[in-house]
């Protein structure tokens, strides 16, 4: 072949390599066209918001898991046609997200008020019945603002010249729905086939959670400036999401490793702990969706035009207001009486000792020792405590144990107080060395050191 000879491809390829180069990306498509596309694709949605309005009765869970839903793929809908930067469909794609969130909270609340009495949750009688009522309370709020979210969304496309239909969807309504089909969530954890060890890690952390909420001082507050800062203060979605993730994650770890174990078959105090994680886990659900759709629309990311138009539609005081004054305020009271049952289940699934070690000669005790502490501490889930010259630490926290070594620097002699198995783990750490002479060195009762390290 000559240099200057050119290979062509067939005209088949040459065309279909045209036909790619040539399109775009992204179209452009008018308002009008995507107001017509939209009727369309979201007739079930605008179907369900018909029947909802036009009806009387209390939501279930079955209507509000349908909501969610068609609320969920109608938000979809929109973000993938750019609706959020859009002047004319950005309010809709507001009022829809809003409603998913609300919608959310409501099969929560649903949930719970139906379960509450099933739960066996330690509530005086009075207080069991200003619980269900205030439950009950918040689950009309949150039907009463997802049915205005719904009006406001309905009048607004029509506004926008999207086709409605006037059809409700019928029984689909009142078909109940079963529970989420959900994978553990056991990232991070070691498995375990000690069922009493499980039982101790769930007492000892569903403290922690309780400590969690009462160290932030939750109380009623009926004055709404106070209310605000309080909030402000201490739940923040960021911080609404660490108290769900707390209490959801120790409730995953009972129904792996404890529900339907003999452990609990042997002892009627277990499924009750568990009924005080399920209802303070609904409630703090309901919570962050509330503390989400706050934020959304103060963090001055989207125009001020379009937050006053959403604060029309929902009272930002009475959402604050339900936060704490009835979602948080519960979830804190039913923790804390779950309590005395964590406080009496530990030390049964736990054999407590006292461990006296001594650093081996020419080893020191810095960060990377302390971390392999920490991390046997961990590994058991179960509390243990540090004392160096008569001051205790929690040897759980790396923060806490590198303070007390370094306030007593000289210190030789430690003494662990907890479990027997994290103890008999810390003394064989200090037989050898801790550590310092080698990963690869420690036993093989220690190998899970070397998988963290």
């Amino acid at each position: 072949m000559r240099p200057d000879t050119i290979t062509r491809p067939p005209a088949e390829q040459r065309a279909a390599l045209s036909f790619m180069s040539e399109t775009p990306l992204e179209e452009i498509i008018s308002e009008k066209a995507f107001a017509a596309e939209l009727g369309e694709r979201a007739a079930s949605f605008f179907g369900l918001a018909a029947g909802l309005e036009s009806s009387t009765q209390d939501w279930g869970r079955a209507v509000f898991f349908q909501l969610t839903s068609e609320a969920d793929g109608l938000e979809a809908q929109l973000d993938d046609h750019g609706a959020r930067y859009n002047r004319s469909f950005s309010f809709l794609r507001e009022l829809v997200a809003s409603l998913r969130g609300f919608s959310q909270a409501g099969f929560s609340m649903a949930h719970l008020e139906r379960r509450l009495p099933t739960y066996g949750v330690g509530l005086a009688p009075r207080e069991r019945e200003q619980a269900q009522h205030d439950i009950e309370g918040s689950r009309k709020f949150l039907q009463h603002t997802a049915r205005a979210l719904l009006q406001a969304a309905r009048l607004e496309a029509q506004a926008l010249g999207v086709p409605l239909p006037a059809h409700a969807p019928g029984e689909r309504l009142h078909a109940d729905v079963g529970p989420r089909r959900m994978l553990p969530r056991n990232m991070g954890q070691e498995d375990l086939v000690d069922d009493e060890q499980k039982v101790a890690e769930v007492a000892s952390k569903y403290l922690q959670a309780c400590a969690m909420l009462e160290e932030t001082g939750i109380h009623r507050i009926l004055d709404e400036r106070e209310r605000e800062q309080w909030l402000g203060r201490h739940c923040s979605e960021v911080q609404a999401r660490v108290y769900e993730a707390t209490v959801h994650n120790l409730q995953s770890t009972y129904d792996t490793h404890v529900k339907n174990s003999p452990a609990e078959a042997a002892d009627p105090r277990l499924p009750k702990l568990r009924g005080h994680l399920s209802g303070a886990l609904h409630l703090l659900e309901a919570v962050t969706h509330m503390a989400h759709f706050v934020e959304r629309h103060e963090s001055g990311q989207r125009n001020e035009q379009l937050e006053a138009r959403i604060s029309a539609v929902v009272k930002r005081s009475e959402v604050r207001e339900q936060t704490l004054n009835h979602l948080l305020h519960w979830a804190a009271v039913i923790l804390k009486r779950g309590r005395p049952l964590a406080e009496d289940l530990l030390p049964s699934y736990t054999n407590l000792q006292v461990l006296e070690v001594e650093l081996p000669a020419s080893v020191s005790m810095h960060a990377r020792p302390a971390a392999l502490i920490v991390s046997i501490v961990n590994h058991f889930g179960t509390p243990v405590e540090m004392e160096v010259a008569g001051a205790r630490c929690n040897a759980a926290s790396i923060l806490e144990l590198l303070v007390a070594v370094g306030s007593h620097p000289n210190a030789r002699r430690y003494v662990f107080h907890g479990d027997i198995k994290p103890l008999t783990d810390i003394k064989l750490l200090f037989e050898y060395a801790v550590g310092e002479k080698g990963m690869e060195r420690l036993p093989p009762q220690l190998a899970y050191l070397r998988n963290d390290s």
